[in-house]
């Protein structure tokens, strides 16, 4: 690069390939030079060091970006929701660079040194996969990957409820009628999403119905069920830091002789009987291939007028989370997005007549733009829990999960199925007023 040239002025063709015009944010550069945008900026993207445009380069796409951002080497100043919608809208999920944008890519990498070095990855990145694909090894690893990063740092961004899905923002004398309400507290909203579970499943008609909580998390819904209808619950889960952590807050409770947690797989799950089973934000690792299979584990553990609730994360088609993704690699390795027929579907192949399908997506969004302002409100503490990197991947991770649910890009949904008996009887009610 000559001496009176910036880092700027051999970004600016790259940034034009990209968005066709101006980009819609300030792009900051090492040297104090920026690319302005056509408008008004909702904030800045701030690029540190050439090891970003070579992270880009030796990975494109949203792994090389996301690479950069958890490095250090890109920053994003500002309100991160807004920078990342003006982003997607900017370039939507069609666009492509093409042959022309490739080679001003490869120049700009060139005038500025990136290509001298290849950056090695961040910390925090998945370890390459081992076995077939949604084996117990494999599952577990993935999991442990997720979830066994620390407690502390969890209970920072999930605050009290300890709850790591979709919460409910409701009132509590909501009629059903009413649009997600973001004055709800996190909170209230976590206790809501599990009563509506637990009346979902019946255990609102009589006290001690026995319940299974399969990824049971750190016991939140466990402990609602035993505590406020009496239920006998098992809660299983293959992370060890949750099981630790869930027999703690349920010995602190005094719900020890209501609720058992153990470190089982679900496939280890055979020979017992249950009135009701919760599957809540465990579904997403299952795995298309292992559907039926899941369904048919659990409907065996299930009496006639038994049910079922799933309550996962969707995408229309279904989509794989792959290893070339920023969330495959960083985030949840080897997860997979089913579409909710397709849900539906195995659930009746699998002997269950499903009862109820709900969405739930616009309290997903709300639920995780509560999640960033945790984190965000305490980002020193977090990063002394977790270090940098790992704060830095929840951040982008899901402030952009927010504006998946709130585009529709993905969605929430509950479905409740019921165990037929021999006659076709369900104990079920006859509308959805018993739970609504």
């Amino acid at each position: 690069m000559g001496n009176n040239a910036t880092v700027a002025a051999a970004f600016e063709p790259l940034l034009r390939a990209a968005f066709g015009t101006q980009p819609p944010l300030r792009f900051e550069f090492w040297d104090g030079s920026s690319v302005q945008p056509a408008g008004e900026s909702p904030g800045a993207m701030r690029i540190r060091s050439k090891d970003a445009l070579g992270h880009m380069v030796w990975a494109p796409g949203e792994l090389g970006l996301g690479r950069a951002f958890v490095s250090g080497s890109v920053d994003l100043d500002g309100d991160i929701f807004k920078i990342l919608r003006a982003l997607q809208t900017a370039v939507p999920d069609s666009a492509r660079l093409g042959l022309s944008g490739a080679v001003k890519a490869a120049g700009a990498a060139r005038q500025l040194g990136a290509l001298s070095h290849r950056p090695k990855p961040p910390p925090e990145e998945a370890p390459a996969p081992r076995g077939w694909l949604h084996t117990r090894g494999r599952d577990a690893a993935a999991i442990s990957h997720h979830y066994d990063v620390g407690n502390d740092f969890y209970r920072l961004v999930l605050g009290p409820s300890m709850t790591y899905s979709c919460a409910r923002f409701v009132a509590a004398d909501d009629d059903g009628r009413r649009a997600a309400d973001a004055n709800v507290s996190l909170e209230d909203a976590q206790a809501a999403k599990h009563d509506l579970i637990c009346r979902k499943l019946g255990l609102s008609e009589r006290r001690g119905m026995r319940l299974l909580d399969v990824g049971c998390g750190w016991g939140s819904m466990a402990m609602h069920a035993a505590e406020v209808y009496g239920a006998q619950v098992v809660g299983v889960t293959i992370s060890k830091e949750q099981a630790e952590a869930a027999r703690k807050r349920i010995a602190e409770a005094g719900l020890s002789d209501s609720v058992e947690i153990r470190l089982s797989d679900y496939r280890d799950l055979r020979g017992e009987e249950f009135d009701a089973i919760s599957s809540i934000g465990m579904f997403e690792h299952v795995g298309a291939n292992r559907m039926a299979a899941y369904f048919e584990t659990l409907r065996a553990l299930l009496h006639p007028e038994g049910r079922l609730l799933n309550h996962a994360i969707s995408s229309k088609g279904g989509s794989k989370i792959t290893a070339r993704s920023f969330i495959g690699r960083y985030v949840f390795p080897d997860g997979e997005l089913l579409d909710v027929g397709d849900v539906t579907l195995a659930m009746e192949r699998a002997g269950f007549e499903v009862r109820d399908v709900e969405a739930l997506r616009e309290h997903y969004a709300l639920t995780l733009r509560q999640w960033v302002a945790n984190l965000e409100n305490a980002w020193d503490e977090a990063v002394s829990l977790a270090g940098e990197g790992r704060a830095r991947i929840w951040r982008i991770y899901m402030a952009a999960s927010a504006l998946g649910f709130e585009d529709g890009g993905i969605g929430l949904h509950q479905v409740l199925g019921v165990v037929p008996d021999p006659q076709g009887r369900t104990g079920m009610p006859g509308t959805r007023r018993a739970w609504a």
